[in-house]
C-alpha cells in the first residue's frame, strides 16, 4: 500500500504537534521545517480541523495544537480521514470504477482484507506512539 502525500504530511504533522504538545505551531513553520509546500500543508490542516483532531487560534499564543491528548488519536482513524477520497484501486471507487473485470475478479476480496489488515494495525498504535520532536529543541 502507498499513503498520498496528502496523508503523509498530515502525519508529520500530527507527529510533530504531538511531539510539543504546549505549544502552538505556524502552518508556515511546519511547512518549512519539512519542506513541503505550506498551501498544500493549510489543505491538510484544514480537514484535519474539521474532524476536530486539530485546534488553531490566530494571534498572540495561538498557533496550531492538538484538539485531544496525543493518547486519544489512533493512527488508523488519522489515516482513514485522509485516505477517505482514495480507492485503494478502482473497483472500491464509490462508484465502482469501470474494471471489466467486475464481478467476477477473484482479488478484490483479498485487497479488500490486506486493506482491513492494514487499517487494524494502525489501530492498534496511537499518535503518542509516534510523537517527534527534533533533538536539538
Amino acid at each position: 500500500m502507498r499513503l498520498t502525500q496528502f496523508t503523509d504530511f498530515g502525519l508529520r504533522a500530527l507527529m510533530r504537534l504531538a511531539g510539543r504538545p504546549e505549544r502552538g505551531f505556524a502552518t508556515a513553520e511546519l511547512a518549512e521545517e519539512f519542506g513541503v509546500s505550506r498551501h498544500h500543508l493549510a489543505k491538510v490542516v484544514a480537514r484535519l480541523a474539521a474532524a476536530g483532531l486539530v485546534e488553531t487560534r490566530r494571534g498572540g499564543g495561538g498557533g496550531l495544537r492538538l484538539a485531544r491528548p496525543a493518547a486519544e488519536i489512533r493512527l488508523g482513524e488519522v489515516v482513514r480521514l485522509l485516505e477517505a477520497d482514495q480507492a485503494l484501486v478502482e473497483c472500491f471507487a464509490a462508484d465502482g470504477g469501470a474494471c471489466t473485470l467486475t464481478p467476477d475478479c477473484r482479488l478484490k476480496g483479498r485487497l479488500a482484507r490486506a486493506e482491513a489488515a492494514f487499517l487494524a494495525e494502525l489501530d492498534r498504535a496511537t499518535l503518542a506512539d509516534c510523537a517527534w520532536a527534533p533533538r536539538a529543541e
